[in-house]
């Protein structure tokens, strides 16, 4: 969003159903005009707060109906925005729903929403934190049931109040800090000093721990990330569409087809997943070809699982594609209907256990599903509390370890309190209790329009 455009204050409107053709559409209005805005609508009498009743919208200064439409107010402060709203439950052609947009602008008493203000409202008027504005986003956004337990967790509060509980027991912690600095020609206990450092360790170990579980609410918000790799002409395409059961990536018998990351959204269980077949790993004097696959190589550095595709007629795997084979790796032997399993497979400990699959057939292919989504399972379903879902959480964590880890072995209390002052402002920033003007843009900016 445009921090240059946002006027609080000024009344603003859009569409807050979702886009297309349907049989209701609502139109939500937010700010000080509302109630003149749906005089000029021709609504009369104003419905009373929090009751529906049916009125006919009339164009502006005209007697012209545009369409008939269950209005609702919702006196600020207690509606979402914590404005006066209203909502206009109208029919849901295009037709209708640009007439009435277009009524709205020609009151001039109201403008078209940017992204996310509604909610960004909600923020700055004190009925939602940081955390539940960026869940909502979420929700809308869900693709998987998971997904939606996710930002649920998050929306309800639990995120917010673990890190508001943190930043709590700082500010209480700083004034023991604080202590140090006040009575500087006193002589303090050295059991007071001893307990400011237990609790430092102890709320660090705790933000630690908690941090360590960023990785793990991306993966879920996003998409646990698998690649297929392997050599040209293993079979990747291929194996591609049939995890995908459709036709995503070109399959053909010339080797070096796919030159660049081709992704496709799967949920597995509930969970998001985003498949990524890549170019053919070796060694190869083409510029193209050779950037397609420093690609490959890059995928799989980032993939939460990587599925390598050896091709059972052949008799070597190539040192470029072996380097990237972990202990995160699963070895598929493909076109096992038209050679048994190498004998350099059977004996190589790397590629053990192997799954054999034929793309051609399809023999093999439910049983690998079946294993990815195990293995899913399993690395997403590891933790029920709390997690963080943003690089911008998981930044703020880290500052917040850090200034932790100075005031651990800061030599005065002046540099103590200063670090256990920056840790408690480092959780604030997550939760929006602090001064974060410059990352409002940024947290709203991937808000649709009418939220």
């Amino acid at each position: 969003m445009d921090g240059d455009t946002h006027i609080p204050g000024e009344t603003i409107h859009a569409l807050s159903s979702g886009a297309g053709v349907g049989g209701v559409a609502v139109v939500r209005i937010s700010g000080p005009q509302v109630d003149a805005v749906l005089t000029s609508l021709g609504v009369a009498p104003l419905p009373a707060p929090r009751y529906a009743a049916l009125h006919n919208i009339l164009r502006p200064n005209s007697t012209d109906i545009l369409d008939q439409a269950l209005v609702l107010r919702f006196p600020g402060p207690e509606s979402f925005t914590g404005e006066d709203v209203a909502e206009l439950h109208i029919h849901g052609g295009e037709a209708v729903l640009a007439a009435v947009l277009a009524a709205l602008r020609e009151t001039d008493l109201t403008r078209m929403a940017e992204n996310g203000e509604f909610t960004r409202r909600a923020f700055e008027n004190g009925k939602l934190d940081l955390t539940a504005a960026e869940a909502i986003g979420d929700l809308v956004t869900a693709r998987t049931d998971e997904q939606r337990k996710l930002a649920l967790r998050q929306y309800d509060g639990g995120l917010a109040d673990l890190y508001e509980a943190w930043r709590s027991e700082l500010i209480d912690l700083l004034g023991y800090a604080e202590a140090g600095i006040d009575f500087s020609d006193e002589e303090l206990p050295e059991a007071l000093q001893s307990q400011v450092i237990d609790r430092i360790l102890s709320i660090k170990h705790r933000v630690i721990d908690h941090s360590h579980t960023s990785l793990l609410g991306e993966q879920i918000r996003s998409g646990f990330p698998i690649s297929i790799l392997g050599a040209p002409n293993a079979g990747k395409s291929s194996l591609m569409n049939l995890l995908s059961r459709r036709d995503v990536a070109i399959v053909s018998d010339v080797a070096g087809t796919t030159r660049d990351v081709i992704e496709v959204q799967m949920n597995l269980a509930g969970f998001a997943v985003s498949v990524l077949d890549t170019a053919g790993i070796r060694e190869s004097d083409d510029p193209v070809e050779e950037e397609g696959v420093r690609r490959a190589e890059h995928q799989a550095a980032r993939a939460a699982l990587k599925i390598v595709v050896i091709d059972a007629t052949e008799s070597v795997i190539g040192d470029r594609l072996r380097a990237l084979i972990d202990g995160h790796t699963l070895i598929v032997v493909n076109k096992s209907d038209l050679a048994p399993v190498p004998e350099w497979v059977r004996e190589d400990p790397d590629m053990f256990p192997y799954w054999l699959v034929s793309a051609k057939t399809g023999e093999g292919i439910a049983e690998l599903l079946a294993g990815i989504t195990e293995i899913v399972q399993t690395r997403l379903s590891a933790h029920e509390g709390p997690i963080p879902t943003r690089q911008r959480h998981r930044d703020a964590l880290q500052e917040a370890i850090t200034s932790l880890e100075r005031a651990e072995g800061a030599k005065l209390p002046e540099l103590a309190a200063e670090d256990i002052r920056l840790a408690a402002r480092a959780l604030g920033w997550i939760t929006g209790r602090v001064d974060i003007d410059e990352i409002l843009d940024t947290v709203f900016r991937d808000f649709c329009i009418g939220k």
